[in-house]
């Protein structure tokens, strides 16, 4: 059996946006153990969705044996990144990023092996960048830097019209060290981050050659857009969507994901489940509204592994008695534990009304609506039945029959009913 090689892995599943030299960093992926970092400025005391990416490559790593370094910017946090931003981030005080920094840790426990004896290290750059020289940093570091290569860099071009700082200047200088001093330290070969840390690893990849002579590596992760605006996946008109269940609720949390975009299913469950492929590839290519039971599954199983399998599991039955399942009545094959919950539990949570049997045996098929609460009156009911949206036990109900009694229907036997109205309202008739 081929070993599995995890750098393909990641590409496979579309982590992978730009990498220094893939070929090599294949190879070493198939000859030893590869420790490899991402670095997290701590700008709050949450992660949110943005986050979760790079969280994820890590815990790739981590799951198929390979040593991966969270490194927290207690040091660069304190300057802030340009990257991507049109204006200097606010500088923060070393008590707000102790704080913020205990608030992250549990949640990369979630992702990572951060127990005792784990593979998995969260380490602190201000434990080395705090206590540089720097007359003797600026001689040994900074002159294997170019300014003219620096300026050319993204980054930094996007804000010299806004105005850089010499402080901000020196952020690319700082986390190139970052890797090199990981690389000598913690024998750490590949730093990773979003595609708009490129110059930025690059640099470090740089770095450690002019130094070291060592061989090191880089890989970008592509940057996720919501296709309808734009915006950076994760951001919402109320902000972004955190981790922490204070900031975002976790049934708000679960609903993020149900609701994201139909075509980005497949990409999405290949980067935020640990479904295997094959079944992420069935799932984005179900059609029609079976597509909802993908964003069901994804939407669980994020929400899953961010939080517990317990309150995944009750956003999942909260959202069936808001709306009424996607698809009560497609069969969709996954490992996901969603399913069986779809199955056992989702009609079973839909409200229930219970009424007498004889009421039931007199009653037509609009008052049969009208006794569940889906109509109002009877003339709402037949408008409902009139115009195809009334289903008894997903069956349809034909508009002549919508005066026609109940009595002797099978499912009087069974002692209950689903009744659906429209899409998304259900209830439950059963037999008092």
């Amino acid at each position: 059996m081929e070993k599995l090689n995890t750098y393909k892995v990641l590409a496979e599943r579309g982590y992978i946006y730009q990498c220094t030299d893939e070929a090599n960093l294949i190879q070493l992926f198939d000859k030893e153990v590869v420790t490899a970092y991402v670095g997290f400025d701590i700008t709050a005391d949450s992660l949110h969705v943005g986050h979760m990416l790079p969280m994820m490559a890590l815990s790739w790593l981590d799951r198929t044996g390979h040593r991966p370094i969270t490194l927290m910017g207690g040091g660069t946090s304190m300057i802030g990144d340009p990257s991507g931003r049109t204006e200097a981030r606010k500088l923060m005080t070393r008590e707000t990023i102790l704080k913020n920094m205990e608030g992250i840790r549990p949640q990369a426990a979630k992702f990572l092996s951060l127990h005792q004896g784990g593979r998995a290290l969260m380490l602190d750059n201000s434990e080395w960048l705090m206590h540089l020289n720097y007359l003797e940093f600026l001689r040994d570091i900074g002159k294997h830097f170019s300014v003219n290569r620096m300026l050319s860099a993204e980054s930094y071009r996007s804000r010299l019209e806004d105005g850089l700082t010499f402080m901000e200047f020196n952020y690319m200088v700082m986390q190139a060290y970052d890797f090199l001093y990981l690389f000598e330290k913690e024998g750490n070969k590949l730093q990773m981050g979003g595609q708009d840390q490129w110059g930025n690893i690059v640099a470090g990849v740089d770095l450690i050659r002019r130094v070291n002579g060592g061989e090191a590596y880089g890989a970008t992760i592509p940057l996720l857009l919501d296709p309808k605006t734009g915006a950076k996946f994760g951001k919402t008109n109320a902000g972004a969507v955190w981790l922490d269940k204070k900031l975002t609720s976790v049934y708000d949390f679960y609903q993020f994901w149900r609701n994201t975009d139909d075509q980005q299913t497949g990409s999405l469950l290949n980067l935020f489940t640990f479904l295997p492929l094959e079944e992420t590839t069935y799932l984005g290519s179900l059609p029609g509204n079976l597509v909802n039971r993908a964003k069901e599954i994804l939407a669980y199983e994020v929400t899953a592994m961010c939080h517990t399998p317990e309150e995944a599991a009750q956003a999942y039955l909260a959202s069936i008695r808001t709306f009424g399942p996607a698809d009560p009545a497609g069969e969709v094959k996954t490992s996901s534990a969603v399913a069986k919950l779809t199955k056992d539990d989702a009609l079973a949570d839909i409200p229930t009304v219970k009424v007498k049997l004889a009421d039931l045996e007199a009653a037509t098929h609009a008052e049969l609506f009208m006794l569940a609460g889906l109509a109002d009156s009877k003339g709402d009911a037949r408008r409902l039945i009139r115009g195809g949206g009334a289903y008894v036990d997903e069956i349809q109900v034909a508009a002549q029959a919508e005066n026609e009694p109940v009595k002797g229907a099978s499912w009087l036997a069974a002692g209950e009913v689903t009744l659906r109205a429209g899409k998304k309202r259900y209830k439950k008739i059963q037999v008092a």
